[in-house]
């Protein structure tokens, strides 16, 4: 019975329960909010923005996707991958769409303390 009963827990704890904010980033990039994106990751993240790259503190990475979302603000965002999550992180794609332009959005996360933060967030013209 105690064989079942952790096989079955197993499952259920393992299917759809992600705690990488997909849902959290998506809502941020269709509304134009960095700092809700800068807020979910590491004190310093890798951002490169078409071609323009650096590591930046989260108060300058905030300034970064404000200037992006000023030239090329969106009304569409998703992730059309996920890659599988690990002790050490994961990754993941997608699509945002702005004023008919698409832009592909390269996501890296970082398992810190138990909690998945941004690494590195690229955006490059599709």
């Amino acid at each position: 019975m105690h064989l079942i009963y952790s096989i079955i827990t197993s499952i259920v704890l393992s299917i759809g329960l992600s705690d990488v904010p997909y849902s959290a980033i998506e809502k941020a990039f269709e509304t134009n909010n960095p700092n809700e994106i800068v807020k979910l990751g590491k004190s310093k993240v890798l951002i490169n923005v078409l071609g323009k790259e650096g590591v930046y503190s989260q108060s300058q990475a905030s300034l970064v996707l404000k200037d992006f979302f000023t030239r090329k603000p969106g009304s569409k965002f998703d992730f059309y991958f996920k890659g599988k999550e690990s002790s050490e992180g994961t990754f993941a794609i997608g699509n945002y769409i702005s004023r008919g332009e698409e832009f592909r959005v390269t996501i890296h996360f970082k398992k810190l303390s138990g909690v998945f933060k941004i690494e590195s967030l690229t955006i490059e013209k599709s």
